[in-house]
């Protein structure tokens, strides 16, 4: 997809109300209906047990499809082996043919999607209809649509079109009324089971151990589908194989739960073998053919490689879309494929192409909330980077980018020359602290929000070695992150001044730089690791005990990123490793050993946002509360506090539309509180949300938890 298409589906979602609406009602039902579900049930240990067996089936991939095939012929069943997805519509198309079959009826699967089996047939045997007999799917079908999710296929249509489609096809004029519209499904449906002669179904799960094959569904049509027509056709990817039966149970406790949040599906169909047909009195009337499709199509490419393939570890419950602030925005449809979503990013590049991931990667805001929410622990965000990576190393990047990154980033001296460069370029824009307009091609950075202003001095040109009076307790190095360095230097003046009064010894390495996430979003992995030897060459001179920063986002960098760039170097992973051990957020380093301060009663009004990173990469939430309670803050806590802003660093220039969208929600949740002031833990999120509710004349300050400490702090 062209990066103009892409920008033009985007706009056109953004635009649609009764998507954003449908997206959006069901985002908010979604998290509760979903921690109602996992009451009393452990969900670590559910999804380490799903992710244990899964990644163990995906390494024995092979052993088990052999033991599957070998356990399913026992039970009667014909079993195909189809190594791309051309391979298996031509066996199934054969199995039409030689059964002279007219009409299909289908389950939901979305391994037929992928291959886009329904066109094939029609065009390549004798049948004549190919009928969905999923509500959602067959929606979709009369509207000639793909699906938008993976597990609920039509989400991002309204009762009113649903009910506007079905009065077409009936030639009925039908009120959007869910059960009268469900009713009239059925009564269509009903016939097209009685006359198929083949039903087409997919499978949740591939047990090589019995050979059993396990289906979840909550209509009644997945069991119609598989029973009813004398020939029926599973066609099932390699990924569904588990070794065991006892690995069901995970699956089947995480699916439901994480998918539509109920505790159990409505029908948990187990078939092993062919379904006989058989009189009133027991007698056999006829052996139906159960044909088995396994197939690979990009599954053990996936599997061979050594990153990607714990994407094999997907349940399909979809939970990553269903909590994703991209989707809930812009549906399913925008990216391009059949499969949809971070976790579709990943599978279209593996089971169609990476050329047809292309600019789908960019749609990542790495929130990391689905890697969070995903019962098979895949790390999504971390995926999707890599895509990035591997197509840039492909395909280039942009020379403009590429001079910035390796000749500006990490060019310490060069870089923060520019920056002071641009405090006095910013001037004729600058209206109290504040640009509220650019001109020319930069207009659409100011669109929703305002900007803050570079600051005339730095932070390091404002700070010097801090000594407490008397012997301190520690010594500690403040990492200040590029917006803390050179945007938000008063934040820094805050947090030293809180450090000094706990006994701090506060240090300021003057060769520190930019983190390198940037480089690293842009699928530049060389100037990360440059930029990571910088930075921990400048701290490790200084003697600290810690490493304290008031950006979550660097925080998880320097304690993890680095880490992982630097694992193949023993010299520098043995640096790495003694580095990352010292940092850690300026609020949990407060909450830990601050507890001698003491602070006066602010008596403001005060909401909280969880920036993406602190709560779910650091998991770090409670601790800026206790340290709000202490100040004595008047605190309300906001509806989605945990909900991304949409900023995502280059995120929100790359794709400012959806940034945007996400911001504005945030606004209003925040407005919605009556606070005074929106506390946080993240310059980026301040830069973000305070330029959102600047932008829509909202009086509420936005401070950094650091601000509203030394604002409280007694002399």
């Amino acid at each position: 997809m062209s990066t103009g298409n892409l920008k033009n589906n985007i706009q056109a979602a953004l635009n649609n109300d009764n998507l954003t609406g449908a997206l959006g009602r069901f985002g908010e039902a979604y998290i509760p209906s979903r921690e109602k579900a996992y009451e009393g049930k452990d969900f670590e240990a559910i999804r380490e047990k799903i992710s244990q067996r899964k990644c163990h089936a995906a390494e024995n991939m092979e052993k088990l499809a052999e033991q599957f095939i070998a356990q399913a012929q026992k039970n009667g069943c014909k079993v195909f082996r189809a190594k791309t997805g051309d391979e298996a519509k031509e066996y199934i198309a054969k199995v039409a043919n030689e059964h002279h079959v007219k009409t299909i009826i289908k389950s939901k699967s979305m391994a037929s999607e992928e291959i886009h089996l329904n066109d094939y047939l029609l065009k390549n045997t004798e049948v004549d209809e190919v009928a969905e007999t999923d509500l959602g799917e067959w929606i979709i079908q009369l509207c000639g649509q793909r699906p938008s999710h993976m597990v609920m296929p039509a989400i991002h249509m309204t009762r009113g079109e649903v009910a506007e489609v079905f009065s077409k096809e009936t030639n009925q004029n039908l009120e959007p009324d869910i059960a009268k519209l469900v009713k009239v499904a059925r009564e269509n449906l009903r016939n097209k089971f009685l006359k198929s002669g083949m039903g087409i179904s997919g499978a949740n799960i591939a047990v090589a151990e019995t050979g059993t094959l396990v289906m979840c569904t909550n209509e009644g049509n997945g069991r119609l589908t598989t029973t009813v027509p004398p020939v029926h056709v599973v066609l099932v990817g390699l990924e569904k194989l588990v070794e065991k039966f006892e690995d069901v149970g995970p699956i089947l406790e995480a699916l439901p739960r994480s998918a539509t949040g109920q505790k159990l599906t409505s029908y948990v169909t187990m078939m092993t073998g062919p379904t006989a047909a058989i009189d009133l009195d027991g007698k056999l009337i006829e052996q139906k053919e159960m044909h088995i499709v396994l197939m690979d199509n990009g599954r053990t490419e996936m599997r061979n490689d050594p990153i990607f393939k714990q994407a094999l570890q997907c349940i399909r419950c979809a939970s990553c879309l269903n909590v994703c602030p991209v989707f809930q925005q812009v549906g399913g449809h925008v990216y391009g494929h059949v499969y949809t979503g971070g976790i579709g990013t990943i599978l279209t590049a593996f089971f169609n192409s990476f050329e047809k991931a292309g600019e789908l990667q960019n749609l990542c805001l790495r929130c990391e909330r689905c890697k969070a929410f995903c019962p098979g622990k895949i790390d999504i965000p971390g995926l999707i980077a890599e895509l990035r990576r591997r197509t840039v190393k492909k395909e280039g990047m942009p020379m403009s980018q590429r001079l910035i990154l390796e000749k500006v980033l990490t060019n310490r001296k060069l870089f923060h020359s520019l920056i002071r460069t641009a405090s006095v370029a910013q001037k004729p824009f600058v209206k109290g602290n504040v640009i509220r307009h650019l001109p020319l091609f930069f207009s659409g950075l100011t669109e929703g929000r305002s900007l803050p202003a570079v600051a005339a001095i730095p932070l390091r040109d404002r700070v010097s070695h801090s000594r407490p009076t008397g012997k301190p307790k520690a010594k500690v190095g403040y990492y200040a992150g590029c917006l803390g360095d050179f945007v938000y230097p008063e934040q820094g003046e805050a947090a030293y001044k809180v450090l000094d009064k706990m006994g701090m010894e506060v240090v300021f390495p003057m060769e520190q730089t930019c983190c390198g996430i940037p480089a690293t979003q842009m699928g530049a992995p060389e100037v990360a690791l440059t930029l990571a030897k910088q930075n921990i060459e400048a701290f490790e001179k200084e003697g600290l005990d810690y490493i304290v920063s008031l950006c979550p986002t660097c925080v998880e960098v320097l304690k993890h990123h680095f880490l992982d760039q630097l694992k193949d170097d023993p010299a520098w992973k043995a640096r790495a490793e003694k580095f990352a051990s010292k940092v850690i957020d300026f609020s949990s380093f407060v909450a830990k050993y601050g507890q001698d301060l003491k602070f006066r009663k602010l008596g403001t009004k005060v909401t909280y946002h969880d920036s993406c990173h602190m709560k779910r990469s650091l998991k770090v939430w409670q601790e800026p509360r206790q340290l709000l309670n202490k100040v004595g803050v008047d605190f309300v806590e906001m509806k989605g506090c945990d909900d991304c802003c949409g900023f995502g660093g280059s995120y929100s220039v790359k794709m400012p539309e959806i940034s945007k969208a996400i911001l504005e929600k945030k606004v209003n949740n925040t407005a919605a509180t009556g606070a005074e002031v929106l506390a946080l833990d993240c310059p980026g999120c301040k830069m973000q949300i305070a330029g959102g509710l600047d932008a829509k004349g909202q009086n509420i300050k936005v401070k950094h938890t650091a601000e509203l400490l030394a604002e409280a702090i007694k002399e």
